[in-house]
């Protein structure tokens, strides 16, 4: 870290509370965050995804 940056008047923490606790935050890549705009469209795309890989699955 350079020793310019000065975290002296920062709070730790500050806007950690804006997420719920089992929020779990994944970085999109450009092309990805350009189709999906929100979490719950996320979401959808991933539970379509799990159930249809849950179906070409062999049962066990």
């Amino acid at each position: 870290m350079q020793s310019e940056y000065d975290f002296s008047i920062g709070v730790r923490g500050k806007y950690a509370g804006r997420f719920a606790k089992d929020t779990v935050l994944v970085p999109l890549d450009p092309d990805v965050a350009a189709v999906f705009h929100t979490a719950a469209e996320v979401n959808e795309a991933l539970r379509l995804l799990i159930k249809a890989t849950a179906k070409a699955q062999p049962a066990a």
